[in-house]
This record gives structure tokens, sequence and C-alpha cells, in this order.
């Protein structure tokens, strides 16, 4: 909400001008000097939605859309010299002066007089290429648009404004166009630098015979780049180098006339009259500050701000209030509008709906178009623990296993009933059991040392051993991966059990094991191996074959002949 009005007065240009100022001396034009079309052009902003530019009665916006009338597709109907529509008479200087064929001819809608048409292009190879006012191309929009805003039309003759009514205003202005006319407003002056020097902008560089602009009010003693000579204030090219220079700067017409006086953002027009009124850091005239829905006059009234605009409290009610999702009753300006997504409540409507405890300022969910508290929702709406029954609050660990939960204090082991937390824990049955209680009570446990199997057990004929604990009874040798045998239920390494338990070979003295399924042959309390059961002279086999005993040694029956 905004109140802040306050009455400013304003003093009168003659009595501070008035030793420079001689009407005489200043040439004006006969005739109309603008003529640009408005009425029931498009709206650049609204596109298809505005109908056209209908100009409200006093408001520089359309009575349509509401946008402003700069932001419509308003154009200058003919040929636009910027001395006709300052008002001024044409140079006499010929070299000063560009006629319209010619400057259609280069293929422009304006180009700097006294230039050829080389130096007409290298002048706007300078300018930013969407600025250049070409003809068919943005850039001619542009200057379009620029002569407008730069230059308008109800600074420029008081045949356009609609709201000075009284003689003193009107003298004002006069003093105010003819003050503006002979001390600050000239054309600038495109031609050859005759020296090296810098630009009085970006202070960059310029060579000599580089193209510059110079502007006779600020003396010849400084000149800028092309694309410099731009308003300090908007920092737009100053159309058709048309400028203003106050105070060591140059602007654009619109900004210096600001420097001077106050303008109206209502109206767009200048403020003459001895009072206006000064609210939300803007100049008004006094009957210019109203509702920008029903131009209700709001100096000495309340009014509340939108997007920027001042709206009177029926119409701010009317337009942008909300209805109270609780009592349904529209929340006005001097009530707080809580809300949250899409829906709105007074301050004192927005409560939990199960308990009607206050939640301004307090933690609330929502649920089924309803707000409640947090211990309301969490009682009514939240998960509960498979343990304790009790529900989940907000900012709870949750534990999940096999599709139930627990609370952090209820996921528990069976045995030690400690609660179990990020610890690990193995599944037994339908019950989880933490690992001390699990090795103490369940877990598998070595033949020989005792210890709990947790990893890399090997079971042999039925009972349970580490991977190092199964070794060989004889040697400790480690089993794991490879060949043994047993005697009276205890493993034996290879090696060990052909030392200590196996028959020896009668040829070649070596135990046979049998282990990987060794064949050996017996006869009369003596052994061999299969491959050793051969011939003493010839050395063949006699697996299969008759032989007979030559002593301690076997011969083929040749042999023995």
């Amino acid at each position: 909400m905004a109140d802040d009005i306050t009455v400013q007065v304003n003093g009168s240009l003659a009595d501070d001008f008035g030793d420079i100022l001689d009407v005489n001396t200043i040439a004006r034009a006969k005739g109309i000097l603008v003529q640009e079309v408005d009425e029931g052009q498009p709206c650049l902003a609204c596109t298809d939605r505005c109908p056209g530019f209908n100009l409200h009665v006093w408001r520089n916006t359309c009575q349509n859309c509401k946008c402003p009338r700069e932001l419509h597709d308003v154009y200058n109907e003919n040929f636009v010299n910027v001395r006709d529509r300052l008002g001024w008479k044409r140079q006499d200087d010929p070299s000063l002066q560009v006629s319209k064929e010619k400057t259609l001819r280069e293929g422009y809608t304006w180009v700097p007089p006294g230039l050829s048409s080389q130096k007409i292009e290298e002048y706007m190879d300078q300018l930013p290429n969407h600025k250049v006012p070409r003809i068919g191309t943005p850039g001619e929009k542009y200057r379009d648009m620029q002569l407008i805003r730069q230059l308008p039309k109800q600074d420029l003759s008081i045949d356009y404004n609609k709201n000075m009514f009284e003689e003193v205003e009107k003298r004002e202005f006069q003093i105010f166009r003819d003050l503006r006319d002979q001390v600050a407003m000239d054309i600038g002056v495109v031609k050859d630098s005759p020296v090296a020097i810098s630009c009085y902008y970006c202070k960059g560089e310029i060579d000599v015979d580089d193209l510059v602009v110079y502007a006779s009010k600020a003396g010849n003693e400084v000149c800028w780049h092309p694309a410099c000579f731009a308003c300090e204030a908007c920092e737009e090219l100053l159309v058709d180098l048309t400028y203003c220079y106050h105070a060591k700067h140059i602007y654009c017409e619109r900004h210096y006339a600001e420097t001077i006086r106050p303008r109206c953002p209502a109206c767009d027009e200048l403020i003459f009259s001895g009072e206006y009124t000064k609210a939300m850091d803007q100049n008004y005239h006094t009957d210019h500050l109203a509702c920008w829905n029903c131009d209700k006059q709001l100096v000495a009234c309340r009014y509340i701000l939108k997007e920027e605009h001042p709206y009177c409290i029926p119409c701010y009610q009317q337009l942008f209030a909300h209805n109270c999702v609780e009592c349904s009753k529209p929340i006005g300006p001097d009530y707080k509008d809580l809300s949250y997504k899409d829906y709105h409540w007074h301050e004192e409507c927005f409560k939990c709906v199960s308990c009607q405890k206050s939640l301004v300022d307090q933690p609330f969910a929502p649920k089924n178009n309803a707000i409640y508290c947090a211990d309301c929702h969490d009682e009514n709406f939240a998960a509960r623990c498979d343990g304790c029954q009790q529900p989940f609050k907000g900012g709870m660990k949750k534990f999940e296993y096999k599709g139930q939960q627990w609370h952090d204090n209820c996921f528990t082991c069976s045995e030690c009933k400690q609660p179990i937390g990020n610890m690990s824990f193995i599944p037994r049955d339908e019950l989880v059991i933490c690992v001390p209680c699990y090795e103490a009570n369940y877990a598998q446990r070595c033949t020989k040392c005792a210890g709990v199997i947790n990893k890399g057990g090997i079971a042999y004929k039925g009972t349970p051993w580490h991977k190092e604990c199964f070794t060989c009874t004889n040697c400790d040798k480690m089993l794991s991966g490879e060949k043994f045998t047993s005697r009276d239920e205890k493993p034996f390494c290879g090696d060990c059990y052909g030392q200590l338990f196996a028959k020896k070979c009668c040829r070649c003295t070596q135990p046979i094991t049998g282990i990987g399924g060794t064949k050996f042959i017996s006869f009369e309390e003596r052994h061999w191996h299969s491959d050793c059961f051969v011939c003493y002279k010839c050395n063949a086999s006699m697996v299969g074959r008759g032989f007979l005993m030559n002593g301690d040694d076997i011969v083929c029956p040749e042999c023995g002949r």
C-alpha cells in the first residue's frame, strides 16, 4: 500500500532565463509538425488480444489493452525530415541539407547531410546493424520509433498538449521551448576529422580523416564516433543526430526535457502547472494520480500498488483480492493474505482443520485440500511402525525390511533386543539377528579350532572347517585345493599317507597310495605298481599275463626258459 503523496510547486523559467531568451531570434516553420498514425494500430505486446490502439481520454495508453502508446505499431505517415518535426526552418547552407529523393535513392529513410554515397556507407557501417535506417529492415522501424520516443510531439508544440489549460502554463511551455531551441538543442554534423583526437564518450582513438560527429553546442574541440553519439540517459543513438547539450552531456530531447521539467508518467506530458503531485518517486499532474482501472483520483486517498500501477481500494478488491478458503470471504488490503500454492487464507483462518490450532509461523501439511498441524497430520495420515504401532513423524528415521517398517529404536535384534541401526544383521526365518548374536548362537564352528566360520569354510564328512584349519594330520599342510586321503577319519596329504601307511612297490620301492586311481598288483604279500609289474629281463608288462618267479624277481615265460 502507498500513500506518500506530496504537492510540489514549480518556479518560472522566465525568472531564471529571462536575460537569455530572445524569442524573436527563433525561426520556426509553420504548419503541422507531426503526422503520426496510431489509431487502430496493433499492440506489439498484446498481439491479437488488442483490437487496435484507442487513445485514453488523458492517459498515454490504449483504452483497449492499457499498454502505452509506444508499445503499439505507431508509424510516421510520410517521409520525415527532423527539422520539419522540430518546427525549424531549413538550413540555408545546402551542404547541411539532404533531399528526400537523395535519401531514398541511397536506400535509406535518413542519411547524414553533406556526405557522398561512399561516405554515407562508411558512416552506416559503424552503426549497429539493427539500427541502420535501411529501407525495408528493422532499422527503418527503429528510426520511426526513436523519432516518436526521443522527439515526443507534446514536447515540440503546444498544440499536442491535451492537459495544458492555464495561460501561465502555455507561457511557461513557450519559454521552455525557446530556451531549449536556443541554448541546448541542435543537430550534429558528420565529417572527416581534421586531426587525431579521442572520442568524447568512449575516449577511444580517432585518426585523421575518420568520420566523426560534431555537436556545435558542445564546441568544436570535441567529437564522437558515430556509434557513440547517443543519449546519456537512455543510451540510444540520437535519432537523425538531434541532440540537446546540458551539463557537459548530450541527451535526446525527451530526457533533456526531464532534467528541466518533471514529466507526468500518466499522460507523458511535461508539467508546467504551478502545483503537481509527487507519489511513488514520480511526478504527476494533480488530477492524473488516479486508479489504473477506474480513473478515480487518488490524491488524499488510500491506494495499492499492483505491477507498478496504483489502484483504489474497491478496484483492487474486485480485481486482485482472493477469497479465503476457510471462510469464503474476500481477503481485503487490511488483512494479511497467507497463501499456499493456489489457496489463500485470512491470518486468523489459517489453522489446523482437526485441532483448530493456528498455523501461522508453524509447520503444517496439506492433505485432501485441507491443512493440518504436524501432530494431527502424523496422527491421521502418517505411516505407522510395525513394532510399536506409533506414527512416523517428520524427520524420523525409517527402516524397511520385507515390506515392514520400524522406528530406529524398534528395529532390534530378536536375541539381545538391542537396536540394530546401521549395523549388519542376518535373517533367520522371520526374525532378524545381529551379527554378534548370530555368531554366538547359530553360526557354524570349525571342527579343529571351534571358531566361528563366517566366510571361506570347508565341509568334510559332514563337519565344518576353516580353510586354513583343514590341514594334513601329520605335516599341517593346507589341503584346500590339494589331493588328500584319510586314515581313521583323519585327513592326510598324499605324501604323508604314502610314507606312513601305503604298501611299497617291490620294483621302485615307492608307496602305492591309490590317490588318483593308481592300480597295483599283489602276489604272495608282495606288491607292485601296475606300471612296475614288468619282466625283470625284457621289461615287458606282465599285467594280465602269466609269469615265473626267479627268486624275488618276476620274468616272462620266454625269458624264464
